[in-house]
């Protein structure tokens, strides 16, 4: 019998997007259950689970990653059987090109097939548009890559396979420890991604004691050399880059030049593996906070991902953990729920267990997914950019605090 489940959450936390043990549970995903929701007792009919993520558009990339680790994670949670219970799980995919009324609408409908379970979310915009779904049609929903920290206590229903902004900001502030008294300037491009990084980065070093300033850079601007100027000149503690797009081989280019990287400590976040030639010849002069990467971390749950990615022929990259995540979550769910939505979100809140990235915590409060995160640097191995770990931070070191309604 699930707990009544009548409280609802709002997220205080900045909404930007940098650039991702119960007292009773403990161990292995893998380890057998006996169903705790009314899909146990020989009911053999499948499981149906709706993945709305980025098949297409500007995320696609990160969404094949996201879909690859999911593959990987349902086979490896289920010991290869893809079932729960002796129910097939049965994963119906639709893709939401990054939109989120397409995300909505496609979620809508899987909803009213009566999917009980939805996962996914590559884009921040979709994540906050279906965690209201999740809560009016008391579904289950586990967004995916979407960092943004609304995500983070929105309500019940709505949990995180991915780790937040916060996280990611709080590596950053790892490179020069204590924020008190710190300047620290937020170099990016004046458009929205730019400004939600200020947003961030002021809510969380700011709110630390650290002095943030904003050098924003007019997305059409073709010339970075007065900019990055700018920001030798600035004479920061940290200089945290956000940038997307084509013209970040010039960036770097300008910000090596004019001495950015020999004068002060810059931070940026380590993309995909696809991203590392536009750092160009900075690349292993700069820091970088890292969600993840092939090799970050060699454990039984991070050999069992790549085993399984690379047999399909795929490849271990930022956002698969993600994905690999979101399985693991679901399937517990199942075990310990069945049918009952109530009992999946008790089995998950206050869950410890095995991840890829080391051992991970689903915080009861506000569903916030304590993780490590990774200080990293770039280094040319035989002509080719490889990362490395520098640290490995706890996860308590990179908690956001709880969500408050």
């Amino acid at each position: 019998m699930s707990r009544p489940r009548s409280r609802s959450r709002t997220a205080v936390l900045a909404t930007g997007a940098a650039l991702a043990l119960s007292v009773t549970a403990c161990g292995s995903p893998t380890a057998a259950s006996s169903g705790g929701g009314e899909g146990g007792g020989g009911d053999e009919s499948p499981i149906q689970v709706g993945l709305v993520y980025s098949a297409s558009g500007p995320l696609a990339t990160y969404g094949e990653q996201y879909l690859q680790g999911f593959q990987a994670g349902l086979d490896y949670a289920t010991d290869g059987t893809g079932e729960v219970d002796g129910r097939p799980v049965e994963v119906v995919e639709r893709d939401d090109a990054g939109d989120p009324a397409k995300a909505v609408s496609e979620a809508t409908d899987l909803i009213g097939q009566g999917v009980q379970v939805l996962a996914g979310s590559t884009a921040s915009g979709v994540a906050t548009q279906v965690a209201p779904l999740a809560e009016q049609n008391d579904i289950l929903f586990i967004s995916g890559s979407a960092a943004t920290d609304a995500i983070t206590g929105v309500n019940d229903n709505t949990f995180r396979s991915g780790r937040q902004t916060y996280q990611d900001i709080l590596t950053a502030q790892s490179f020069i420890g204590d924020a008190q008294g710190k300047n620290v300037l937020v170099f990016a491009q004046d458009s929205a991604f730019g400004q939600a990084n200020v947003a961030a980065v002021t809510a969380v070093l700011g709110g630390a004691g650290a002095t943030v300033t904003p050098l924003l850079v007019p997305a059409s601007a073709t010339d970075l050399t007065p900019f990055a100027s700018q920001a030798r000149d600035a004479g920061a503690d940290l200089v945290f880059v956000a940038w997307a797009g084509e013209t970040a081989p010039a960036m770097w280019q300008a910000m090596g030049q004019q001495g950015v990287l020999d004068s002060t400590t810059v931070v940026t976040g380590l993309d995909i593996r696809a991203s590392y030639a536009t750092y160009g010849a900075q690349a292993t002069q700069i820091d970088y906070l890292s969600h993840y990467f092939a090799g970050a971390v060699d454990n039984e749950v991070s050999q069992a991902m790549t085993e399984r990615v690379e047999a399909d022929g795929g490849e271990v990259d930022l956002f698969t953990p993600d994905g690999f995540t979101a399985a693991q979550m679901v399937v517990h769910a199942l075990q310990e729920g069945g049918d009952d939505v109530g009992a999946m979100v008790d089995a998950l809140e206050g869950w410890t267990f095995d991840g890829v990235k080391g051992e991970l915590t689903i915080r009861e409060e506000d569903h916030a997914l304590l993780q490590p995160m990774f200080q990293a640097r770039l280094e040319d191995q035989g002509g080719e950019l490889a990362p490395v770990v520098v640290d490995t931070l706890d996860p308590e070191a990179v908690a956001p605090p709880v969500a408050t309604s």
